[in-house]
């Protein structure tokens, strides 16, 4: 497919996105509206629990802990290779 249909294709369907959240941002109001004169109101989500607050720190300090292993790895990596081309400098 030709790139200039497919940059076609990409910004059609953003502008298909912009305009959905538009629309639907526009009619929420009346949304609301007509929810409180039928009686239907949208129940408030209850607040999370302590252990699913827990839970979600854990697995934010699990997923830090995973990035700066991964730093620390390959900050190692990067040592080791400096250190071997050093050696190879050495003997030549």
């Amino acid at each position: 497919m030709s790139k200039h249909f497919e940059d076609a294709r990409y910004y059609l369907g953003r502008a298909a996105e912009h305009a959905k959240a538009g629309v639907k941002e526009e009619l929420e109001p009346l949304q609301e509206r007509v929810s409180k004169l039928v009686g239907d109101e949208p129940e408030e989500e209850p607040e999370p629990s302590r252990l699913e607050k827990l839970q979600a720190d854990l697995k934010e300090l699990e997923e830090r802990a995973e990035g700066e292993a991964r730093e620390a790895v390959e900050s190692a990596r990067e040592r080791v290779e400096a250190y071997r081309t050093r050696g190879e400098k050495s003997a030549e």
